[in-house]
């Protein structure tokens, strides 16, 4: 699914128009972005949670010739599901 299909799916199910699905899209989109910058989870039950987390710098390798190179430090979102889909199948 992508981004319009997922406004038309919203919009569908909450009885919104097209427009007012993506603005709440948006919001969600940036509330959540703001959030993390700070460092602050995002934490829906029944969905999941959002965090920051710190991945140190490291030594790795070139797959396509072996080589060493140096993978500087770096922040990652992390996303860790919550029950309703660890009980998917």
């Amino acid at each position: 699914m992508n981004k319009s299909e997922l406004i038309n799916a919203m919009a569908e199910k909450a009885n919104l128009t097209k427009v007012q699905a993506k603005a709440a899209l948006e919001a969600f989109v940036a509330t959540t972005e703001e959030a993390l910058k700070k460092k602050d989870k995002l934490s829906l039950i029944g969905f999941g949670t959002f965090s920051v987390l710190d991945r140190k710098a490291r030594v790795g390798h070139n797959p396509a010739n072996g080589k060493k190179i140096n993978i500087p430090a770096k922040k990652v979102v992390k996303f860790k599901p919550g029950s309703a889909f660890a009980k998917m199948k």
